[in-house]
C-alpha cells in the first residue's frame, strides 16, 4: 500500500501545536483515488521541546505519515528492529530533501507517538559539537591582547627622549627576548612604511606614462646607492634634529631598513601591473570602472602574488642588514641600537661563539614564526587571485583555516569590515566630465557646497567614507580645474625640477670630490671592476640553481609548504653573523675573503631570483600546462623552451635586476669584515665604501657611491631596460 506524501505545517494555540496535513498521492498513477479527510494533529509542547529533534528555526517540515493500517505496536517492532537500508527517493520527491533548511521527520515521528519518553539527554550535542571553533576564538583573542600589550611596551622604551649615548649592548643571554621584540618593532614599521611607498609610487608610475621613465631611473639610482652611503646624510640629519635623543637613531634605523625593504617590492608591483592580460583590462574598460575600482578590483589583486612573494624576501633583507643598521661606525663616533642586530654584532667582535648561536637561534624561532602566522596565510590567501584556474587546496595555511572557521572573526567581518570594505572599494568620485558643469568661472564650486555640507550639524550625519569621498571630490575638481594649464608643461616641469636638484647637489658635493687625488681615481677603478666581476660570479652561480629549484617549488603545493619556510631562514639569517664560521672553514681551504665575499654576495643575491621565480611559476595558469601535456610529445626540455622560460621571464627579469641591486649592497658587507677586533678586507668597491665610512672619509665615500650608482644605471640601461621591454611586449599572458 502507497504512503502518500504529506506536509505537516505547525499552528501554536496555547501549550500545544496544532499541525494540519494534506496529501497528494506518491505517485501520479495514484491520482484516480479519492482524497483521504484532513488529518490533524496535536502535539505537545513540551515533546517537541524537550526532544533532541526539534528544529528551533525550521517553521515547514515535510513528512511522510504511514498508512492508516500501520498501528503503534509495529511502529515497536520498526524502532526494535535493525532498519532496513533506506531506498533512494524518487525522481520527484528528490527536492523535498535537498535543501539544508528542510527538517526531515520521518525518521523520528515514532519517538514522538511513542509510549515511553526517549532518552532525550543521549541525543542532545556535545559542547565540543556545539562550539567547535571556542578555542580558536579564545587563542585569537588572547594573541590580540598579547601582541598589542608588548608592542606598547616595546614602542615606549623604543622611541624615548633617552640619550643614545648611555645605551650598553650586553651579550647577556637574558637580554635576547627585550632585543629581539625591538628589531621586530622596527622590522614592522619599516615593512608598513616600504608597502605604502611601494603601492604608491609603483602605481603612479603605471598610471602616468610620462613619468614612468623618470619616476624608475629615480629607483634604479635609489636601489643602486649602498646602504653605508645613506648613513652619513641620515643619521648626522636625524642626530642634529633630535640632539642626543635616542628616537632620532630609532627614526635614522627604521629609514634605513626602509631602503633595504622598498625597492624590491615596488619593482615587483610595478613588473606585475605592466603584465596585466589584456582582456582584463578591456573588461575593465567595457565595464566603465574608475580608477578607485580598478585598483582594487584588478590592480591590487593582480599584483598581490608577486607581492606577497616579494615582501618575504624583502622582510629577509631587513634582516640581513640589520647588524649594519643596528651597530655601525661614523668616523670616531660609534653608534649602537638595543636589538638583535648590534647583540651579534658585539658577539662577533668578542668572538662569544654561545652568543652568537643564541642569537642565531632566536632569529631563527623569530623567522620560522613570521612565516607560520603571516606569510603561509597570506601566500595561501593570494593564491586565489592567480590567472587560471583555482589553485590546488595543498596549498593551504593552518592560522587561515582557523581564522576562517572561527565565529568571532566570522562575525566581525560579516558585521564590520565586509560592509566597511564594500562601501570602501565602490566608492565612486566624480570624473572630469561630471565635474565640469558644475564648475564656474570663479573656481570649483563643490568646495563651496563641502563647506556648507560640514557644519557642525550635518558633519554629525557624515561617516568617515563619505567624507573622505567628499574631500577627495572636492581635490578632484580642483585638479581638474587646473589640468588642463598644467598638462602641457608638466612632463617638461618635472625633468627640469630632477636636472635642477641634481646640479645642486653636484655643485654642494664639489669640494669633497676635488679633494680625491688621480691615485685614488684608479684604486676606484680597479676596485669597481674587482666587484663587478664578484657579482656577476654570484649572480651566474645563483642562476643555476634557483630557476630549476624555484619553478619546481612554484609548481608544486606541498614542496612549497614543506620548503618555503627552510628557505625564508637561510635568506633572512644575517650572513655577517655567520661570518665567523664562514672564515674559520675558509682559512682551511685557503680561500680568504676572496672566495667569501662572492659566497656572501650570494647569501644576499640568490634570494631575490628565487622567490621571483617561485611567484612567476605560480602565475602561469594550469591550463597551459595542461594543453602541454596533450600536444607536447617532445620531452621537459620543450615545455621548458615554449612555456616555462617565457611565463616566468618578467618575474626572472624582476629577480635579477634586485640581485644585481642586492649584490652590490651586499658588497659593502662581504668585502669588509670586523673580526675579533681586527679588520679583514679584500680589494673591492664595497671595501673601499666601508672603510671610508668607519675612517669618516666623506669624499672618498662619494665618489665610491657615484662610481657604483653608474655601473648600476648603465647595466640597467643597456641590458636590463631592453629585457624590460621584451617582457612587456612579447612574453606578456
Amino acid at each position: 500500500m502507497r504512503s502518500r506524501k504529506r506536509t505537516l505545517i505547525l499552528f501554536p494555540r496555547g501549550d500545544q501545536f496544532v499541525g494540519s496535513a494534506q496529501g497528494t498521492p506518491a505517485c501520479p498513477h495514484a491520482s484516480a483515488q479519492p482524497p483521504p479527510p484532513p488529518m490533524t494533529a496535536f502535539l505537545s509542547v513540551s515533546v517537541l521541546h524537550g526532544s533532541a529533534f526539534f528544529p528551533p528555526r525550521h517553521r515547514r517540515c515535510t513528512t511522510r505519515i504511514a498508512s492508516r493500517w500501520r498501528s503503534r505496536r509495529h511502529l515497536r517492532t520498526r524502532m526494535s528492529a535493525q532498519p532496513p537500508p533506506v531506498p533512494d527517493p524518487p525522481e520527484e520527491d528528490a527536492l523535498s530533501t535537498d535543501h539544508d533548511d528542510v527538517f526531515v521527520l520521518e525518521d523520528h515521528l515514532p519517538a514522538l507517538v511513542e509510549d515511553v519518553p526517549p532518552n532525550v539527554w543521549a541525543r542532545l550535542p556535545t559542547p565540543a559539537a556545539l562550539h567547535p571553533t571556542a578555542l580558536t576564538d579564545v587563542v585569537i583573542v588572547l594573541a590580540i591582547v598579547a601582541l598589542v600589550s608588548g608592542l606598547v611596551l616595546t614602542t615606549r622604551n623604543l622611541f624615548s627622549a633617552a640619550p643614545y649615548s648611555s645605551l650598553v649592548i650586553s651579550t647577556s643571554l637574558s637580554l635576547l627576548p627585550a632585543y629581539a621584540a625591538q628589531s621586530l618593532v622596527r622590522m614592522v614599521v619599516a615593512y608598513a612604511f616600504s608597502l605604502l611607498f611601494s603601492l604608491g609610487y609603483a602605481y603612479l608610475a603605471y598610471r602616468v606614462r610620462f613619468a614612468a621613465k623618470l619616476l624608475i631611473l629615480l629607483i634604479d639610482v635609489l636601489q643602486s646607492i649602498p646602504l653605508l652611503s645613506f648613513l652619513p646624510g641620515v643619521v648626522l640629519g636625524l642626530i642634529a634634529l633630535f640632539p642626543d635623543a635616542r628616537i632620532g637613531l630609532e627614526l635614522a634605523a627604521v629609514l634605513l631598513l626602509f631602503t633595504s625593504m622598498a625597492w624590491n617590492m615596488l619593482l615587483a608591483f610595478y613588473q606585475a601591473l605592466r603584465c596585466i592580460p589584456t582582456d582584463l583590462v578591456d573588461v575593465a574598460k567595457t565595464f566603465r570602472l574608475s580608477a578607485w575600482n580598478r585598483f582594487w578590483t584588478l590592480e591590487l589583486p593582480a599584483g598581490a602574488g608577486p607581492l606577497v612573494w616579494n615582501s618575504v624576501i624583502s622582510v629577509a633583507g631587513g634582516w640581513f642588514f640589520l647588524i649594519s643598521i643596528e651597530s655601525f661606525e661614523l668616523g670616531n663616533r660609534d653608534f649602537k641600537l638595543p636589538g638583535l642586530g648590534s647583540f651579534l654584532a658585539v658577539a662577533a667582535e668578542t668572538a662569544d661563539y654561545p652568543a652568537i648561536v643564541a642569537g642565531l637561534v632566536v632569529v631563527v624561532a623569530i623567522i620560522v614564526l613570521i612565516d607560520f602566522l603571516i606569510w603561509r596565510p597570506l601566500i595561501a590567501w593570494s593564491s586565489k587571485f592567480n590567472y587560471g584556474s583555482a589553485q590546488s587546496d595543498d596549498n593551504r595555511s593552518i592560522v587561515l583555516s582557523m581564522l576562517q572557521r572561527s565565529p568571532f572573526v566570522r562575525s566581525v567581518h560579516a558585521k564590520l569590515v565586509a560592509p566597511a570594505w564594500e562601501r570602501f572599494v565602490n566608492l565612486r568620485f566624480p570624473t572630469p566630465r561630471e565635474i565640469r558643469p558644475y564648475t564656474n568661472g570663479n573656481g570649483p564650486a563643490l568646495l563651496s557646497e563641502l563647506q556648507h555640507s560640514s557644519s557642525p550639524q550635518s558633519v554629525n550625519t557624515l561617516d568617515s567614507l563619505s567624507l573622505f569621498q567628499s574631500l577627495f571630490g572636492a581635490i578632484s575638481q580642483t585638479v581638474v580645474s587646473v589640468r588642463s594649464s598644467l598638462a602641457s608643461f608638466l612632463p617638461t616641469l618635472l625633468t627640469i625640477s630632477a636636472f635642477v636638484a641634481v646640479a645642486y647637489g653636484a655643485w654642494q658635493s664639489a669640494p669633497l670630490v676635488e679633494a680625491i687625488s688621480s691615485q685614488q681615481w684608479l684604486t676606484l677603478a680597479t676596485s669597481a671592476l674587482a666587484t663587478f666581476a664578484r657579482v656577476v660570479a654570484a649572480l651566474a652561480l645563483s642562476l643555476l640553481w634557483t630557476v630549476p629549484a624555484g619553478v619546481a617549488i612554484g609548481r608544486n603545493p606541498r614542496l612549497a609548504a614543506k620548503v618555503q619556510p627552510i628557505v625564508q631562514i637561510a635568506a633572512s639569517v644575517p650572513a655577517t653573523a655567520l661570518f665567523p664560521f664562514m672564515l674559520l672553514f675558509l682559512a682551511r681551504l685557503g680561500g680568504g675573503l676572496q672566495v667569501g665575499s662572492v659566497a656572501l654576495m650570494m647569501l644576499g643575491t640568490m634570494w631575490y631570483v628565487l622567490f621571483n621565480v617561485i611567484a612567476g611559476a605560480q602565475a602561469i595558469p594550469a591550463e597551459l600546462f595542461e594543453v602541454d601535456s596533450i600536444y607536447n610529445k617532445d620531452g621537459q626540455w620543450t615545455r621548458w623552451r615554449t612555456l616555462i622560460l617565457p611565463g616566468i621571464f618578467p618575474y626572472l627579469i624582476t629577480g635579477v635586476v634586485t640581485a644585481v641591486g642586492g649584490a652590490w649592497n651586499a658588497s659593502i658587507v662581504s668585502e669588509y669584515v670586523v673580526f675579533q677586533g681586527g679588520v679583514m678586507k679584500t680589494h673591492g668597491l664595497g671595501s673601499l665604501i666601508s672603510e671610508a665610512a668607519a675612517t669618516g672619509n666623506y669624499g672618498l665615500l662619494l665618489a665610491g657611491t657615484v662610481v657604483m650608482s653608474l655601473l648600476v644605471l648603465l647595466t640597467n640601461r643597456f641590458v636590463w631596460g631592453p629585457l624590460y621591454k621584451l617582457a612587456e611586449t612579447k612574453y606578456r599572458i
